[in-house]
């Protein structure tokens, strides 16, 4: 069961990490991410969606470790990030549900809200 919430989150995040990629070739997608002020994202927060796909893949990484679908880090540091994560993810919810574009809000916050939930599962172990 555990693996399967590791599974989704890391799906959930691959999906995140396609979105970010069409972001930066410039999709006209900017409505959905970073305040939803921009429909083609600037230089800068193409950047921004570069980091946030390096971002996403070291989490993933957490997600499997936390199932134990991976060894590559320290089980120490693996439940710690867990919580980390939790916290991130749960920051988020507040922050897109603030957004002041609605369709980030209408997105990205049940996402952020889904996040939250794979990793406190995780957290929880």
């Amino acid at each position: 069961m555990i693996t399967v919430v590791a599974v989704v989150g890391v799906a959930v995040l691959a999906g995140l990490a396609v979105f970010q990629l069409a972001l930066v070739a410039g999709a006209p997608l900017g409505r959905f991410a970073w305040g939803g002020r921009h429909e083609v994202l600037p230089t800068g927060l193409r950047v921004g969606s570069v980091v946030s796909v390096l971002l996403y893949a070291a989490i993933a990484l957490v997600l499997l470790e936390a199932a134990d679908a991976s060894e590559l880090l320290p089980a120490g540091f693996v439940s710690v990030a867990a919580w980390v994560l939790t916290g991130y993810f749960a920051l988020g919810v507040v922050l897109n549900a603030a957004s002041r574009s609605r369709p980030e809000r209408l997105v990205m916050t049940p996402v952020a809200l889904l996040l939250t939930a794979v990793c406190l599962v995780l957290a929880l172990g």
